[in-house]
Order: structure tokens, then C-alpha cells, then sequence
């Protein structure tokens, strides 16, 4: 083990590099290593930057990335206790928590994409073309910006302009000075999670109709859009656990905090790390066309693809 100084109120303090800091660092370190060789996979073909499936799919890659390197970033500023002027801290705040948002809005949205797919494929087309995909981004990206606006206006109307330029331990519980801050925070994202469960339970049952009524090839394209719908909706339940996760970890604190620190470990691993390493196994392993332009990518194997009737071959 080392130790790292930092200075907290003007007094050095120094804390050691454990075996959870140094495990939790190669995790995100492979994690941005996959999704990145993922993302560099999407620009090497033109029918992925054409298709509404995997402009969302890089959408959720790229966030997956903002929200690994934010975390970790706040994580380690946390660990080592090192203060930052209120300012800086709402700026990292506000890439984590916008970010936190993306990916299970973008998640949604490819359960709908799914649905129009299946359900309605003479109008899939004019639904999910690549100008209906930027707009779509574009409209997540606003969403996800509207919790951090009302977390914003809930501190500014809570303290002075002198709070801002204070140095602070740059974390959630910093900025959140009342409890009543809290329980509005924890609202919106349930408000948002609950519609996002609703859509998805929504595409599921409507892929099932479809897929009871079909049959030969059909039948087995329903299916795969049909475990593709519940992957999404497991991974998006992970997400939904990680907001419960504050609320555990400030009643544990109030009685122990070395077991607090482990369980805020525990939680990192398993419901932020964990979901963000789930898009890579859905689309960039299970999808056949991609995975074949990401072997072509690497070793430079011969690539053929028709992407709307789902296959490739060599």
C-alpha cells in the first residue's frame, strides 16, 4: 500500500491507497478500454451512423464513458478528501448526474425502437431514421439536464453567493443542505423512472403479442427484440437500485461509518459499474453485425453486413 497527502481546513492528512481504490480504478480503466474500442468500432462503418439502433447504442456508450470518468473522478476527490471551490463541484456534479440520466433514457428509447421494429415495420423507417436519432439524442440529453436544473435552483434559493465560493468535499450530501432537498430529488428520479418502467413494461407486452402471432423467421426475430426488451429492463432496474443506494448509505452512517464506507463500496461496484458494463455484452456481443465489424476492426477480418435483415457474413 501507499499513502497520499491531501489537506482538508489547512491540515495535511494522509490516507492510504487500498486494495478496493486500486480494484475499483482497473474496473473503469477495462470498462472505458471496451466501450471505447466500441465506440471507434460504430465510426468505422456507415450503416451504424445511419441506424437509429446503434446511434442510441454509441449514445449509451459514450455516456457510460462521461459517467465512469465523473464518478470516479468525485470518488477519488471524496476518498482523499480533497476540497474544491463550490463552483468546480457543480460542474462535476453536473456531468455526473446529467449522464446518470442518458443511459436509461437512452435505454428506453431502444425498447421503443424495438417496438416500432417489430410491431410496426412498414413505419419503422420513417420512425427511426437517422435525422428521428438525432433528435432523439438530442431530446435525452435535454431530459437528463432537467434534474440537475431543479437540484441547481433548490440549493441557490437555500444559501448565499458567498457559499459558492467556499471550498468543500465535493459529494452529493455537500450540496444537499436541508432534507426536504432530499426527498425533491428522490421525486423527480422516481418520476422518471417510473415512466421509463411504464414504456418498457409497454414495448414488452406489445413485443409479446407479436411474437405469440408469429411464426418461421419472424418468430424468431421477435424473440431475439424480445430478450434485448428485458435485458434493457434489468439493466434499467439496476439504475433504478442505485437511487435507493443514498438513503441506505446516509442511514448507515448516522450509525456506523467504517461500515458505511464498505457499503458505498459494495453499492459502486454492483449498481454503477455493473449496468455500465451491460450495454457492451447487449449490442456489442450478442448483436452478430456488430461484433463481426468489431472482429474486422481488430484482426482485420473480411466484413459484409445487410443490417436490415439482420445478418453478416464473412
Amino acid at each position: 500500500m501507499s499513502n497520499n497527502t491531501s489537506v482538508v481546513g489547512g491540515q495535511i492528512s494522509k490516507r492510504k491507497i487500498n486494495d478496493q481504490v486500486i480494484i475499483v480504478q482497473i474496473l473503469v480503466g477495462i470498462f472505458l478500454c471496451i466501450n471505447s474500442m466500441l465506440i471507434a468500432t460504430f465510426f468505422t462503418k456507415e450503416i451504424f451512423y445511419t441506424n437509429m439502433r446503434y446511434i442510441l447504442f454509441v449514445t449509451t456508450l459514450f455516456s457510460d464513458c462521461v459517467y465512469l470518468i465523473m464518478s470516479n473522478v468525485l470518488l477519488l476527490l471524496s476518498y482523499f478528501a480533497v476540497p474544491l471551490q463550490t463552483w468546480s463541484c457543480l460542474f462535476f456534479f453536473l456531468l455526473s448526474s446529467m449522464y446518470n440520466y442518458v443511459t436509461p433514457l437512452t435505454l428506453t428509447a431502444m425498447s421503443l425502437e424495438r417496438y416500432v421494429a417489430i410491431c410496426m415495420p412498414l413505419r419503422h423507417a420513417e420512425l427511426c431514421s437517422t435525422a428521428r436519432a438525432l433528435q432523439s439524442v438530442l431530446i435525452i440529453h435535454s431530459l437528463s439536464f432537467i434534474p440537475y436544473i431543479v437540484i441547481f435552483f433548490m440549493l441557490l434559493s437555500s444559501v448565499t453567493f458567498s457559499f459558492f465560493t467556499q471550498h468543500i468535499i465535493c459529494s452529493v450530501e455537500s450540496l444537499t443542505l436541508h432534507r426536504w432537498q432530499g426527498h425533491v430529488r428522490s421525486a423527480v428520479s422516481q418520476f422518471y423512472f417510473l415512466i421509463m418502467c411504464i414504456l418498457i413494461a409497454f414495448s414488452y407486452v406489445q413485443i409479446i403479442k407479436v411474437a405469440k402471432a408469429a411464426s418461421g423467421n419472424n418468430k424468431e426475430s421477435t424473440r431475439k427484440g424480445l430478450r434485448t426488451v428485458i435485458l434493457h429492463a434489468f439493466q434499467l432496474f439496476l439504475c433504478l437500485i442505485q437511487l435507493w443506494t443514498p438513503f441506505i448509505e446516509a442511514a448507515i452512517l448516522e450509525i456506523n461509518f467504517n461500515v458505511f464506507r464498505n457499503v458505498r463500496y459494495i453499492n459502486y461496484i454492483l449498481f454503477i459499474l455493473s449496468p455500465r458494463c451491460l450495454s457492451p455484452l447487449i449490442y456489442g456481443l450478442r448483436d452478430e453485425v456488430f461484433l463481426l465489424a468489431l472482429k474486422h476492426w481488430l484482426f482485420c477480418c473480411p466484413f459484409k453486413a445487410n443490417i436490415q435483415y439482420g445478418f453478416c457474413w464473412e
